[in-house]
């Protein structure tokens, strides 16, 4: 079987959607899944063995192109594929499957796609998590409710390259033989994501004191916040910080990523990337919530203010007190960190 998919655009929903990849393997071994997807996804779909092709998406987010999805379209019949899901909501990310000629096209009911797709799925929203809409595509119509359920779900689990992972600590000049904790303060969806700057620089301080080094990840644009977070620290412990916002391909971040014992994170793509590759993660929520897309492990401790305006899933806060991060105490988040490593001792003894 050549299964085509229509891959998501994001970080986080790419990592994601490997669980569906998983799942299509299980049920047919021998399959090869192609993925259509933007360019930077190439590297992160690499390192999921269930891919036999990533294929660049020529046509940026949100554009429509319709000749440019017509070329591409006709160019991938040759490939003779079987079976293709279309993973985003949107018409237009359904048409390519339907000019390829791929006779059997899955996906959701989203807008105007009756007869882009012809096993159309009615209604995502019976199931809660991100994770569980993508796995159930591979199942039948008949069966998903039954079969789907998130503590059935195969997580997704990235390959890590221990010899990039070991140039990289050496390009950075970070210690192997040394602890690493990792910060994801960054949030590319907005400000309401972002636990404060000051917040991070408190539980860093702790963690150096505890003997780690600290490496801070994130995009070019997280780099100002990055260096933020290391000024506030004193100077003497500054040199245990390693700001990579900007520095680093996503395939380097990941891993990086898995380097380090715990990665502390706002819910951004990163955290996800965290959690695909195994390390412990204390995941800080504001004006979203994990009861849509938590991090996928065992190893995770998820942590959020009470209060009555959250989740909001607002970019930026409509009050504009973004009591939902500034009252999330690095106390609240320094103890579920300890919860979650005493809990990880306690397994291994």
């Amino acid at each position: 079987m050549k299964i085509l998919v229509i891959g998501p655009s994001w970080v986080g929903d790419m990592v994601m959607s490997q669980s569906l990849y998983k799942r299509l393997i299980e049920q047919h071994p021998n399959a090869k899944i192609d993925v259509l997807a933007p360019a930077w996804c190439k590297p992160i779909l690499e390192r999921m063995p269930e891919i036999n092709r990533a294929i660049e998406m020529p046509v940026g987010h949100g554009e429509f192109s319709l000749m440019t999805r017509w070329k591409l379209g006709k160019s991938l019949r040759s490939e003779t594929y079987d079976h293709a899901f279309v993973l985003p909501n949107s018409a237009k990310s359904a048409l390519i499957p339907l000019f390829a000629k791929v006779p059997l096209r899955t996906g959701w009911k989203g807008e105007m796609r009756y007869g882009l797709l012809n096993d159309l799925r009615p209604d995502r929203k019976v199931f809660q998590y991100m994770v569980e809409r993508y796995v159930a595509l591979a199942h039948s119509k008949a069966s998903l409710l039954n079969d789907v359920k998130l503590k059935s779900v195969p997580y997704p689990l990235l390959t890590v390259k221990e010899s990039n992972q070991a140039a990289c600590l050496a390009k950075f000049g970070i210690n192997p033989n040394e602890k690493i904790a990792g910060l994801c303060p960054g949030a590319e969806f907005g400000p309401a994501k972002r636990w404060p700057d000051s917040h991070y620089a408190d539980v860093a301080k702790k963690l150096i004191e505890e003997g780690n080094q600290i490496c801070l990840f994130g995009g070019p644009k997280d780099r100002e916040v990055a260096q933020t977070i290391i000024g506030q620290l004193p100077q003497e412990t500054q040199k245990h910080c390693f700001n990579l916002a900007g520095e680093t391909a996503l395939v380097d971040a990941v891993d990086l990523l898995a380097a380090c014992h715990t990665v502390f994170s706002n819910d951004s793509g990163l955290m996800h990337v965290a959690a695909a590759v195994g390390v412990n993660i204390v995941a800080i929520y504001g004006s979203s919530s994990p009861k849509y897309t938590p991090p996928l492990s065992d190893n995770v401790v998820m942590v959020n203010t009470d209060i009555e305006c959250r989740p909001c899933f607002k970019r930026e806060c409509q009050f504009n007190h973004l009591k939902c991060l500034t009252e999330l105490s690095p106390n609240m988040v320094w103890d579920a960190y300890l919860s979650l490593t005493s809990s990880a001792q306690t397994e291994t003894s």
